[in-house]
């Protein structure tokens, strides 16, 4: 079966009586090269192991299965169970999983299906769900690598330069953790229902060394958050505002020290930078 083919597949959600959950951000891709292309961008081969997220009714699902050593998919909703069953169902290197990935334990998921082999994450995520699976997945260290189709507008802030609207705090956690690629993008038409935004597909590799490694991770994170929290305003100010505890003029001498002019702003600030100042801070605290 075609699953692609909006005429077989619109047949076969009506005859098992599905309907599309908006709040679970289901769109099925009609457009068989896309699936096709996102499962050759992730480099497969019989010695991977692939985690798929939200497999839907399968189109992408297919695909892994025929590149892959072994294929979890791992889906939110119950209802497609006896569809994945139908479309995807005979290959013998599948294994689906019902439940929320969130509430995952993943290295014993990753054990019991696919020992042996090198993790990788290959999905269609759904969109409500992607900030947090992907922070999710690069903070676990269990995967090579991390191909996946997001909102279009989701992945240029993964992938932003420091100094442009896009880049925030969410670019920042990404590029601690991993190499960044935009890959390519997908139109609405590609899907059904049609979204209303473009999607695109892009690569996170995770480093297997840190380039950016401050001497306190989580004063590193908590300076990158009070930096965008308030990013019209400059680095001294927003900080103000995430470290009650450190005076203007104490703050403005840590940013100075760090190498900065006080009148900057957070938004300009690389990886690297944020650490710089992190490391500043850490005897201040």
């Amino acid at each position: 079966m075609d699953l692609c083919n909006y005429g077989q597949l619109r047949a076969l959600l009506d005859a098992e009586g599905f309907h599309f959950s908006k709040s679970m951000g289901q769109n099925f891709l009609i457009d068989a090269s896309v699936p096709e292309r996102i499962a050759d961008s992730a480099s497969l081969d019989a010695h991977t192991g692939v985690l798929e997220i939200g497999p839907g009714v399968g189109a992408l699902t297919q695909q892994l299965c025929l590149r892959a050593g072994a294929v979890t998919a791992v889906e939110l909703d119950g209802s497609l169970a006896p569809l994945l069953e139908k479309t995807v169902g005979t290959h013998e290197n599948l294994q689906i999983v019902f439940g929320d990935v969130l509430k995952t334990d993943l290295p014993a998921l990753l054990e019991r299906t696919m020992p042996g082999l090198r993790h990788v994450v290959c999905a269609n995520l759904p969109y409500n769900v992607t900030t947090p699976v992907l922070t999710m997945l690069l903070e676990s260290g269990l995967f090579e690598s991390i191909t996946v189709m997001i909102q279009r507008e989701v992945a240029r802030r993964i992938c932003a330069e420091p100094g442009t609207g896009e880049y925030g705090a969410f670019s920042v956690l990404c590029r601690y953790h991993a190499d960044c690629r935009a890959l390519f993008d997908v139109s609405p038409s590609c899907f059904t229902p049609q979204p209303k935004v473009w999607s695109s597909v892009i690569r996170l590799t995770p480093w297997r060394e840190k380039p950016v490694q401050p001497q306190d991770e989580a004063l590193y994170f908590r300076v990158v958050r009070a930096a965008f929290g308030q990013r019209r305003k400059t680095l001294v100010n927003a900080l103000s505002a995430g470290f009650g505890g450190l005076s203007k003029p104490e703050l403005a001498r840590a940013v100075e020290e760090a190498g900065f002019a006080p009148t900057v702003r957070g938004e300009t600030l690389s990886p690297a930078d944020f650490a710089k100042l992190a490391d500043t801070l850490v005897n201040m605290i």
